[in-house]
């Protein structure tokens, strides 16, 4: 039997696969496959690689047909809009880690939550000098303008999307926060239901824990936390609008969700309230899910250049009319520089040990550390403290000695707007790469939802992969991909 003028490949799936030497595999050990995710890989091994490209192949053509797509900004040679590229194999994770990693995100996240009350109200952590008031204060998403302005609810956390690494001894490690705009759900929502189209056997009989109710929980998430004389709050999707990177997933949620996706002009506010244009009239707006960053929001506070926001949408926020999630000036803790201090603000405000362990990180504005720094830059990651996307970063291990004289040059510059890393090796999993099973770096992005009682973790998350060989640069905008994440549950 031929296939694309090729001999079909009958071959078991993971047939000569070997992990990479001193990383954590996260399908196998030393021994072979890992004994908690032993019966989806059975299963998947069963699978001939004819047949796995076959279903490989009808994946690739569904996301394209659906268009399934993120945009790159400043790339003349592959265009703005592509297909973000999904990896078949899933990254399995056994129930008793993922117990670990839930404890470890709810803690997190309700940490954070106190830190943003604080530093928008008594800063009682910062007049302790737990934390510098400088590496606060001094943050480019701190806004002085919020202090005092207290969220519905006191509730400034509303979707976190915390980034998780495993180092080589298999422990999961924070990398960043975030908790201003997390994307990247959707591509969840989508690998997912990909995942029971092609494989649905291999799926049916792994017990993986259910991701399609984030939509709902979403939902309900937003509607608790209206303000208290609403009874059936009305929630829409705020964007930017069609040229943003994330378009696909501010129209997909508000689809599944139920809610109006609405840009600027179809807002405005009155009497500090929100409201809806329709051709019924207008209507009131409870709860905003805005996807615009703070200073594009309302041109009467921030930007008076911005043609992305609602004037007067501060003054009816602040006045507790509508809820904005997530809300003003979370960007603060999402600053790389105010990262280290997580671990202190848990014992701070919870009385509690962390967790979840994180990444040694040098703040380059002490000066001890920017020597330190600027010294071993050939063995740092450094990362500037408000870009994403892998932006903004020097891979010292495989930079250029110019690349590592501008990146020390940026530093004594602006030692505020940089922070340094040890690379740590990433853990991997296996990779269909040019028709063969290859290991490569991974990350995870799970979302955690806070109600007015209670947090919720999606059960999985965004497993990002640096696709191309020897990257740990795991960014689609960097040319990563993703996978469904499998969260085997206790009958596994």
């Amino acid at each position: 039997m031929k296939q694309n003028g090729k001999k079909a490949d009958g071959r078991p799936l993971f047939d000569g696969y070997k992990p990479l030497e001193g990383a954590y595999d996260e399908i196998f050990g030393e021994e072979g496959v890992r004994n908690d995710v032993a019966v989806p890989i059975q299963a998947l091994d069963a699978l001939s690689r004819s047949e796995f490209v076959k279903r490989r192949s009808v994946a690739n053509s569904a996301f394209f047909e659906a268009g399934v797509t993120f945009s790159v900004y400043g790339d003349e040679k592959q265009g703005v809009e592509r297909i973000f590229p999904f990896d078949l194999l899933p990254r399995i994770i056994s129930a008793k880690d993922w117990v670990h990693v839930e404890r470890g995100l709810d803690q997190r996240v309700r940490a954070l939550n106190m830190f943003l009350l604080d530093v928008y109200g008594e800063q009682r952590i910062l007049k302790e000098d737990k934390i510098p008031r400088g590496i606060v204060e001094g943050s480019e998403a701190y806004l002085a303008k919020m202090h005092g302005v207290v969220p519905p609810a006191k509730t400034y956390i509303h979707i976190a999307g915390i980034d998780l690494i495993r180092g080589p001894s298999g422990e999961f490690l924070v990398l960043e926060d975030n908790v201003r705009t997390p994307s990247g759900v959707s591509y969840v929502l989508e690998n997912r239901a990909m995942m029971k189209r092609v494989l649905p056997a291999v799926f049916a009989g792994s017990h993986v824990r259910n991701v399609d109710e984030y939509p709902r929980r979403l939902r309900e998430t937003l509607s608790s936390r209206a303000a208290a004389d609403v009874d059936q709050p009305n929630v829409v999707v705020l964007t930017p609008g069609a040229f943003n990177s994330a378009y696909f997933e501010h129209s997909y949620l508000a689809r599944r969700m139920g809610c109006h996706l609405v840009e600027a002009r179809d807002l405005f506010v009155h009497d500090d309230y929100v409201y809806l244009k329709t051709t019924h009239g207008p209507e009131r707006v409870d709860v905003i899910y805005r996807r615009i960053d703070d200073e594009f929001l309302d041109p009467e506070v921030f930007r008076p250049d911005s043609l992305l926001g609602v004037p007067g949408i501060v003054r009816a926020y602040a006045k507790g009319h509508v809820t904005l999630a997530n809300a003003l000036g979370n960007g603060v803790a999402d600053d790389k520089a105010v990262y280290p201090f997580v671990p202190d603000m848990i014992r701070f405000y919870l009385d509690e040990e962390p967790v979840l362990g994180q990444v040694e990180t040098y703040i380059c504005e002490r000066k001890s550390d920017r020597a330190h720094v600027l010294a071993n830059l050939e063995s740092m990651v450094v990362k500037a403290v408000n870009a994403s996307g892998g932006y903004g970063m020097l891979m010292g291990p495989t930079a250029s000695k110019a690349e590592l004289e501008e990146f020390a040059e940026r530093i004594r510059a602006n030692p505020r707007g940089y922070i340094a890393q040890p690379r740590i090796e990433l853990s991997t999993c296996p990779s269909w790469i040019d028709g063969e099973m290859q290991p490569r770096r991974v990350d995870l992005r799970p979302y955690v939802l806070t109600t007015a009682s209670s947090s919720w973790v999606l059960p999985g998350g965004l497993t990002r992969v640096a696709l191309a060989e020897g990257s740990y640069v795991v960014n689609s905008s960097q040319g990563g991909g993703s996978k469904d994440t499998w969260v085997l549950d206790d009958a596994s």
